[in-house]
C-alpha cells in the first residue's frame, strides 16, 4: 500500500503521546511505524486484537489506528471489548473494504475517525493528532476530578453536610434549622468548604457539586 502526502511541523505529538497500531499487514504496519516516527511519536505495533489485549496500556494520551478486518477477533469486535473493560482511548478505524454499514456502526459505537485505504498521510496525521488532542483532554478532566473527590474527602463531616444542602439550594437559616445549629456555625462550615474545595465563588462550589454528582436537588 502507498500512502501518499507531506508532513508539516505543527503535525508533531509531544513525546508522552503513544499510536497503537492494530493491522494484520506486516508492510503497512511498518510503514506506518515509519511515519509517525518520522513526525516524533512513540508506536507500539500489533499483528492482531489478540496481542492488544494483553498490552498495559500506558498513562499518556493515547490513539489506537485499528483496521477494521482482522484475523480473528474483528476490529468491531475489539473496539466493543476495550469499551467493555472500560478502555476509553481514541480509536481510528482503517479499511480498504469499508461500506456504510461498517462505518456507521464504528461511529455509533464511538469512533473517532474511519479513513479509507490508501490513505494521505496528511490526513492520517491529522486524525491521530486530534485523537491525541482530545485524549490530553479527556485525562486532563479525569485528573481535575480526582483533585475535587480529593478535596471533597478532606471536608469534615459536618462541612460536607453543609456543602450538599447548600448547593441543593437552601439558604443559611433553613440549614441550620434542619440541622439543629446556628446560622453563624453554618457560615463557619459553608466557608470552611468553600477554602478546602478552592472555590472561588458560591458558583464555583456550585459546579463543583456538580461535577461530583453531589447536588441533593435540581438547582
Amino acid at each position: 500500500m502507498t500512502i501518499d502526502g507531506f508532513v508539516t511541523a505543527d503535525t508533531r505529538a509531544s513525546d508522552e503521546a503513544m499510536v497503537l497500531i492494530v493491522d494484520d499487514d506486516a508492510m503497512l504496519r511498518g510503514a506506518l511505524e515509519n511515519l509517525f516516527r518520522s513526525v516524533g511519536m512513540r508506536v507500539t505495533l500489533f499483528a492482531s486484537a489478540a496481542e492488544l489485549l494483553t498490552f498495559a496500556f500506558p498513562d499518556a494520551p493515547t490513539c489506537l489506528l485499528l483496521d477494521v478486518r482482522l484475523h480473528g477477533q474483528s476490529g468491531l469486535d475489539l473496539q466493543t471489548r476495550l469499551s467493555q473493560m472500560g478502555i476509553q482511548i481514541p480509536i481510528i478505524f482503517m479499511t480498504g473494504y469499508g461500506d456504510i454499514p461498517m462505518t456507521v456502526a464504528a461511529m455509533k459505537a464511538g469512533a473517532e475517525d474511519f479513513l479509507a485505504k490508501p490513505f494521505r498521510e496528511q490526513d492520517l496525521l491529522d486524525a491521530v493528532a486530534a485523537a491525541l488532542q482530545k485524549d490530553r483532554h479527556r485525562r486532563h478532566g479525569m485528573r481535575k476530578l480526582d483533585e475535587l473527590r480529593a478535596s471533597y474527602l478532606g471536608l469534615t463531616p459536618r462541612e460536607a453536610e453543609v456543602m450538599r444542602k447548600a448547593v441543593a439550594g437552601l439558604l443559611n437559616k433553613q440549614i441550620a434549622g434542619e440541622l439543629g445549629i446556628s446560622e453563624v456555625t453554618v457560615k463557619i462550615h459553608r466557608g470552611q468548604a468553600m477554602r478546602k474545595m478552592k472555590a472561588r465563588t458560591f458558583a464555583e462550589l456550585v459546579l463543583m457539586a456538580q461535577q461530583l454528582g453531589i447536588c441533593e436537588a435540581p438547582l
